[in-house]
């Protein structure tokens, strides 16, 4: 497993990131620690989760995620081998404030989320997503003040147009305050604008890590599904109205056939397309399973080469 430095700062991160999305709602927590414990054996130290994961599943209040990693890394004694990354902005709690990027949210989310993840720093905290209605300031001294008081050591940022991201580095600059230091981006293979038309030469000339989120678009680029085969998912009819179209098999056609050349997976090759760009510092891939998890991992490693991608940019080009 290779690390990579996390944006300008000193910090490494493994090149692959576990994402934890999945804890206590398709994976329980005998399965969480098998995969978290997968992932570290694999050379693995970067994981990522979010103090809202899963609150939308019916009787899960939030925090459960974080819940189940504070009690793993406890029980293995290896809270400091962990780059331990967590989100905020999501609703937590009743009332007008229970959610957002206000200095009142914020100072009460990091607290709750340090007391589950059951440690007094967090490596990386981001911002989930914009909030529009909450002044840049307010959000970025709030950030600022956790970084000075020890709480949090790297701030980052996700789901943010780049004109805002813009906006909230000059005003970290202009106060000495913590930067935003990475960005969680939705980016794949068959989802490649929203991060490349602005964000992407933001983040190289600003030096911002990149760690994207759905590198495999839900499971499309996995193969596992195949036009006019009948497959069960929970993400089926999300994955259909997006990616069900002519461009979406055409990608998943150039995807197959690169990986028969290179003996690897669908999902290995999707994933080793986004290693092999200078810009990406850590795909966050998810699983339910060690299955999963090491067919995940064999893209550790793999770089494409010059052509392969230049066959894979044409086969999902956008305008």
């Amino acid at each position: 497993m290779e690390y990579r430095r996390l944006g300008r700062t000193g910090l490494k991160v493994s090149e692959l990131c576990l994402g934890t999305m999945q804890w206590g709602w398709t994976a329980d927590e005998a399965v969480s620690f098998a995969v978290m414990d997968a992932f570290v054996a694999a050379g693995g130290n970067f994981i990522d989760t979010a103090d809202v994961y899963s609150r939308w599943v019916e009787g899960n209040p939030g925090g459960v995620s974080e819940e189940i990693i504070g009690r793993w890394m406890k029980a293995r004694g290896n809270r400091q081998a962990i780059v331990l990354a967590t989100k905020a902005r999501g609703r937590m709690w009743e009332g007008p404030n229970g959610e957002g990027l206000s200095r009142g949210h914020l100072m009460r989310a990091v607290d709750d989320s340090l007391r589950r993840l059951q440690t007094d720093t967090i490596d990386l905290y981001q911002t989930h997503s914009d909030d529009r209605d909450t002044p840049l300031d307010e959000t970025l001294r709030a950030l600022d003040d956790m970084v000075r008081a020890g709480k949090v050591r790297y701030i980052g940022a996700s789901n943010i147009h780049a004109w805002r991201l813009t906006s909230a580095l000059w005003t970290s600059d202009k106060h000495n305050w913590a930067r935003y230091d990475s960005l969680q981006p939705h980016y794949n293979l068959a989802h490649r604008s929203e991060f490349e038309r602005e964000l992407k030469p933001l983040c190289e000339e600003q030096g911002i890590g990149v760690i994207p989120y759905s590198p495999l678009a839900a499971g499309f680029l996995t193969g596992k599904y195949q036009r006019g085969k009948e497959i069960q998912s929970a993400r089926l009819e999300g994955i259909r109205n997006r990616y069900f179209n002519d461009r979406g098999w055409g990608i998943l056609a150039r995807l197959e056939k690169v990986a028969r050349g290179r003996s690897l997976t669908p999902s290995q090759t999707a994933l080793a397309w986004l290693l092999s760009q200078p810009v990406i510092t850590s795909p966050i891939i998810g699983a339910s399973s060690v299955e999963q998890l090491n067919e995940s991992l064999g893209a550790a490693g793999v770089r494409l080469s010059a052509e392969e991608i230049a066959a894979l940019n044409d086969a999902s080009k956008w305008e």
